[in-house]
């Protein structure tokens, strides 16, 4: 680990030096390296109350409405507002950007991200109605979310900021957010699949706000630094949004149970998806050759969906960087450098 990344406030867990797994990861370690998808942020902070965003993932389809994409969303645990799921559970597809926001603004995204969509779809006819997928956590630690702060312009300000330039942390959607003990936000990472001579991305973007006993790559630290939700089962809970895009070409049912996966990471980090925890996994393929991998072709995708997924959460932790909000409640960072002495630790020990 170089020493000047540890002067830092905010890092990639990628420039720590530890893997996840042993599948290699794409060249930005971004839902980003599945071509063609970008992201974009709003980032509201204002006052002493407000720290709040939206977050816009764009899978880079032209004309997208035309174009749908196969898709699916796997629930963990349901307890959230995930608007626009019983159409793609229907119909298996995907008409429009995915955004992410808190809790009680999901009512104004959804509005803003339909008329993003209308407005880049000028052949709408005017009896046609657009299907939009909204996931939020609720950053109410911090945020003072009762507040009707985030408006529809905040959709069409972070889609036109988006890049594959995908930044984390505390940022759009992630800004008022916990992970675990510590201030959370949008973490992402990337996994590459070889399927006979083909090479395939999977790619995660998260919205982390859950809590539970922090373990990264086995190592307890949650316990270590005295720091578990579980010792107090009425401390509030959280959510954690979990988006999956690849270029590989999969069904909806594929999709679905490749979503499922994602899970398996989270867990690894500590989490039992607790009962007030909203927790979902929206898959999406850019691939629209309707000639879908063969079932066999599944596990590395099941594989690269667990490791990214639980990367993805440790980027969130690493980027974000201590917050004081609402009321002069502060998150502090994950104390990194004691974090990476017991990774080190660890590893030596299985060595």
């Amino acid at each position: 680990m170089k020493k000047h990344l540890l002067r830092q406030k905010s890092i990639r867990f990628k420039d720590c030096g530890f893997r996840v797994g042993v599948l290699p990861r794409g060249p930005r370690a971004s839902i980003a390296d599945v071509r063609g998808v970008m992201v974009g942020h709003t980032t509201l902070i204002r006052g002493s109350d407000i720290r709040t965003g939206v977050t816009i993932i764009d899978p880079g389809v032209k004309d997208l409405f035309r174009n749908k994409l196969p898709a699916a969303i796997y629930v963990g645990n349901g307890f959230g507002k995930l608007a626009g799921i019983t159409q793609v559970e229907e119909l298996g597809t995907l008409e429009a950007p995915l955004a992410l926001t808190n809790t009680l603004a999901v009512g104004v995204v959804v509005r803003g991200l339909v008329d993003l969509t209308i407005a880049h779809t000028p052949d709408l006819k005017p009896y046609e109605t657009v299907n939009v997928v909204v996931g939020e956590t609720n950053d109410g630690m911090l945020n003072a979310i009762h507040k009707d702060v985030v408006i529809a312009k905040d959709v069409f300000d972070a889609y036109d900021a988006r890049s594959s330039d995908v930044k984390v942390g505390n940022v759009g959607a992630g800004t008022g957010t916990r992970c675990f003990s510590w201030k959370g936000g949008i973490g992402t990472s990337s996994r590459i699949v070889a399927i006979g001579r083909k090479r395939f991305t999977v790619g995660v973007l998260v919205q982390t706000n859950y809590g539970g006993t922090l373990s990264i790559l086995g190592a307890p630290v949650g316990e270590r630094l005295g720091a578990s939700d579980f010792k107090e089962f009425l401390k509030p809970d959280g959510s954690c949004m979990i988006v999956l895009a690849t270029d590989a070409p999969f069904s909806a049912r594929d999709l679905k149970r490749i979503a499922k996966r994602a899970f398996f990471g989270m867990i690894r980090t500590g989490s039992i998806a607790s009962h007030g925890s909203g927790d979902y996994a929206i898959a999406f393929s850019t691939d629209r050759s309707g000639q879908a991998l063969p079932d066999e072709a599944l596990n590395p995708f099941f594989l690269a969906a667990a490791d990214a997924t639980e990367e993805a959460i440790y980027d969130a932790l690493f980027a974000a960087e201590t917050m004081k909000g609402r009321g002069g409640a502060v998150l502090e960072a994950l104390p990194k450098e004691r974090v990476l002495a017991m990774l080190t630790e660890s590893l030596h020990e299985h060595e």
